[in-house]
């Protein structure tokens, strides 16, 4: 009954999402790819931070080497859509597995401070590669050429157009996190969670698991289309953080309430202050600190109270 009721809720979130540029108007069609994209980016993040217990300061890097990888790829090779997101994939797996095999030996904080070091050093390079890279104003003129498969020509140039590859990737996204958080692969992740010492004396190597997960996560990561030097900043590697601790770090769909939540309450108090930071800050604070399991994680734990205490005599 309840893998029915989450079957019959998946799809009716899909449906919701197909319809939103026809009944919603352009804004917030463009709200929904921004949360659609920081899910996308969260969800890969939390294999790392809410499944293996890993927490990095940058994955700022492998945000910025995916858009960077896209944009040189279509600027200079070929404006092909399909190509340059795989292009663009196989740079922030590249960039990972650099960090990530230098990293993965340290545990606790000395893996975030490492990544938070070679984070800003990635910063560093695109700030002032300013040939390749554009410096401080990233790659411009990388146009959103039609994609083409065999005879099919698909546009994407307008926003309601370019709305349904970001879904499309989305749902790729979630469709990999799900099978990945259920597979023997997931499982061992969540051993390394709870105990290391212990899965590591199971004859588990617990590096390679690390390195494994860390580089898929990079990968997600690199889904991104606009290169800007600011993304590989750790300020941008703080953005999945938020939004795991808002959602919920030990589900499937913590990352993507979390995702609505953080950039609605951003865009609705940047409305009001313009010291909006300062008061978003104060309300995420309020919230993770009221909903010490994120809202999901709380919501469920309600549920299963409320449950008990129906059944208790």
């Amino acid at each position: 009954m309840g893998k029915k009721v989450s079957t019959a809720a998946w799809l009716l979130v899909a449906v919701a999402l197909c319809l939103v540029p026809h009944v919603a108007d352009r804004f917030v069609t463009y709200l929904s790819m921004r949360v659609m994209m920081l899910g996308i980016f969260a969800l890969g993040y939390n294999l790392l931070l809410g499944r293996t217990g890993l927490l990095s300061f940058g994955h700022g890097a492998f945000y910025a080497a995916g858009a960077y990888g896209l944009g040189l790829f279509s600027l200079h090779v070929s404006p092909h859509p399909l190509l340059g997101i795989a292009v663009g994939v196989a740079a922030a797996a590249l960039v990972a597995l650099a960090v990530g095999f230098l990293s993965v030996r340290s545990s606790e904080v000395y893996f975030s401070m490492l990544t938070l070091a070679f984070g800003m050093m990635v910063f560093a390079l695109v700030w002032n590669l300013r040939e390749v890279t554009g410096g401080d104003d990233g790659l411009i003129g990388i146009a959103r050429a039609p994609i083409r498969l065999g005879p099919a020509r698909i546009p994407i140039a307008r926003e309601g157009q370019y709305y349904y590859l970001v879904l499309s990737l989305f749902g790729l996204a979630v469709w990999v996190a799900a099978r990945v958080r259920a597979s023997p692969f997931g499982l061992v992740l969540a051993g390394i969670r709870e105990n290391p010492t212990r899965t590591e004396f199971a004859g588990i190597p617990v590096r390679s698991y690390r390195l494994a997960v860390f580089v898929l996560s990079g990968m997600f990561a690199g889904l991104e289309s606009g290169a800007r030097p600011s993304m590989a900043h750790w300020t941008h590697s703080a953005e999945p953080i938020l939004v795991s601790l808002l959602g919920g770090l030990h589900t499937l769909t913590g990352p993507l309430v979390g995702s609505l939540l953080f950039v609605a309450m951003r865009e609705i108090i940047m409305r009001f202050t313009e010291n909006w930071m300062l008061a978003f800050g104060v309300v995420l604070r309020v919230i993770i600190l009221g909903f010490r399991g994120g809202v999901v994680g709380s919501l469920a734990e309600a549920m299963r109270r409320r449950q008990a205490a129906r059944r208790a005599p």
